[in-house]
């Protein structure tokens, strides 16, 4: 099945550059940028304009990135709701659970507590290393 693609440029553009900045290059390149800031200080006798520089900069990017990202995880896990609310249907889990990101703090607390004491007295134990109860 090929890849869906977001239709506007917003999200296409959001999805790419979440993808970047994610990579460790993104992390190369601005570690590289601070650092020529940073050699360039004593020729500029690390004057107001100088440090200017780097606090507009790293605030332009910081206040983009944040919608940028947003964006990007808030699509992404959209789309792993409608994945699990798929599997809930189509298996034998309890349709219940399909829409509980619409609950409350309180109401998905008390739900996880009901689940954690249902998976205690549960028969079925797990057989993966390292998570079997002794």
């Amino acid at each position: 099945m090929a890849e869906p693609r977001p239709v506007s440029l917003f999200p296409r553009f959001s999805a790419q550059f979440s993808k970047w900045a994610g990579h460790p290059a993104a992390f190369v390149v601005a570690s590289g940028i601070v650092l020529l800031w940073a050699i360039c200080g004593p020729y500029f006798d690390f004057s107001e304009t100088w440090q200017l520089v780097i606090n507009t900069g790293t605030t332009i990017v910081t206040f983009l990135m944040v919608f940028i990202l947003q964006n990007s995880q808030t699509r992404e896990s959209s789309a792993i709701k409608a994945k699990l609310d798929e599997l809930i249907l189509t298996s034998h889990a309890q349709n219940v659970f399909v829409g509980i990101e619409h609950l409350d703090e309180n109401q998905i607390r008390i739900l996880s507590r009901k689940l954690a004491q249902k998976a205690r007295n549960s028969k079925v134990r797990p057989r993966v290393a390292g998570l079997a109860r002794k």
